[in-house]
């Protein structure tokens, strides 16, 4: 017997014949003596539309209502769900996460998970019962609703398998496992068997969109074992999320190939070559909440530098207006902007013991005459900005390069 924490996103339970066949998977689980907790999103296109009529409203809500409203996605899928596995002859029970308790902390619309009561829902395993929660929300400690942001149903189920010392956590979505890059840009990229925590959390980091990056953390953090499924077939082991293994075979040299196409960077071209400019650049942006991702200062020269960094394409009016006003009071030079760039990553634990990985990529680049107007770099990550018009071309040359097509699966 196996206790599993199950998740299955809006697109997942999107209609009632998907809430049905979601039972159906669960039931089959049950019906081999597993033991199951079901963590649902909202149906596919419910948040976005509660958001609509809150816009309608007021074109910025306050968040505290703003929890409460889209906390309410979550309360109809949970319910229908757990009306289906009845329907199935599975004993079910519903919870929102007031109910279970899901304690968080932090701002309304992002807060985080502090800790689970898991008596309710013990209780409900041992009489076998399947518990359905609500994924995305929580209770903080004034007792009011909170939600978790951008991937909060991933991080439910995940803390929850941690709470419950699970077995494994179960993501399911609409594709079948983690892939060495996205397929639709790259037809025969390949589904990997397994891939580690600190693989999964740059991919996902840098543009991978099949988990969310919170989710990942909170799993390597407590070393839950993390799986990937399809919701739409039934067959297939999904991509397992894991610990490095040194008993393993050797690592390929790059797992896999991400990209983010929403970047923008900006360039403050003459700041004085004095310390504590990088600080007086960057200060006001992040203070706005605005996040920074690559930066390059060039070698000072007759006391000036070249001073260039990324942030997202949604943010890059404001982060333009706030650097051109600091810009002004240091008496640095023009500043400008490119919101039209892409960034491209080569990700892979076996970069530790591999020489000469960065210059495979950018000779991959070269030979199709792609100009790199950036780079960056950790123990396990390459990343390169290039033009966006260069993106499709740039991610299959880079994936060519390093030999990750092919129809077979990755052997471990």
């Amino acid at each position: 017997m196996a206790l599993y924490v199950q998740k299955f996103g809006g697109t997942s339970v999107g209609s009632v014949e998907r809430i049905r066949a979601v039972a159906e998977r669960v039931a089959r689980f049950v019906a081999t003596g597993d033991q199951v907790v079901v963590v649902v999103s909202a149906m596919s296109g419910e948040t976005n539309r509660l958001v609509d009529l809150a816009q309608a409203i007021h074109s910025d809500p306050e968040e505290r209502e703003m929890d409460v409203l889209l906390a309410s996605g979550e309360q109809v899928s949970i319910a229908l769900t757990a009306m289906a596995l009845i329907d199935q002859g599975v004993a079910a029970r519903s919870y929102l996460a007031d109910q279970v308790a899901i304690h968080t902390q932090g701002q309304h619309t992002r807060s985080r998970i502090k800790k689970i009561d898991t008596e309710r829902l013990r209780a409900d395993i041992e009489a076998g019962r399947v518990p359905v929660v609500a994924g995305f929300q929580g209770v903080d400690g004034d007792g009011n609703v909170t939600t978790l942001g951008r991937g909060g149903s991933d991080t439910t189920a995940v803390a929850l398998a941690a709470a419950l010392e699970a077995d494994e956590c179960q993501i399911y979505t609409d594709v079948d496992g983690v892939y060495t890059t996205d397929p639709r840009v790259v037809p025969d990229a390949r589904r990997l068997d397994r891939i580690t925590f600190e693989e999964m959390l740059e991919m996902a980091s840098l543009g991978a969109k099949v988990l969310h990056p919170r989710s990942v953390e909170f799993a390597g953090k407590y070393g839950i074992a993390l799986r990937v499924l399809s919701s739409f077939e039934d067959d297939g082991p999904g991509t397992l999320i894991t610990v490095e293994e040194s008993n393993t075979m050797e690592q390929p040299v790059v797992s896999g190939i991400a990209f983010a196409r929403d970047e923008a960077k900006i360039t403050v071209q003459g700041a004085p070559d004095v310390p504590g400019v990088a600080s007086k650049m960057i200060g006001p942006v992040s203070a706005a909440g605005i996040d920074v991702d690559m930066i390059v200062q060039n070698v000072g020269a007759a006391g000036q530098t070249d001073f260039t960094f990324t942030v997202k394409r949604g943010d890059y009016a404001d982060a333009m207006r706030l650097v051109r006003s600091v810009a002004d009071e240091m008496g640095a030079g023009e500043v400008t902007g490119d919101n039209r760039i892409v960034k491209i990553s080569a990700v892979g634990v076996g970069m530790r013991s591999h020489a000469g990985v960065a210059m495979r990529m950018f000779d991959a680049l070269a030979a199709e005459n792609i100009n790199i107007q950036m780079i960056s770099t950790s123990e396990i990550k390459i990343s390169v900005v290039v033009d966006e018009k260069y993106l499709e071309l740039a991610v299959r040359a880079i994936h060519e390069a390093f030999e990750l097509s092919g129809n077979g699966k990755e052997e471990v």
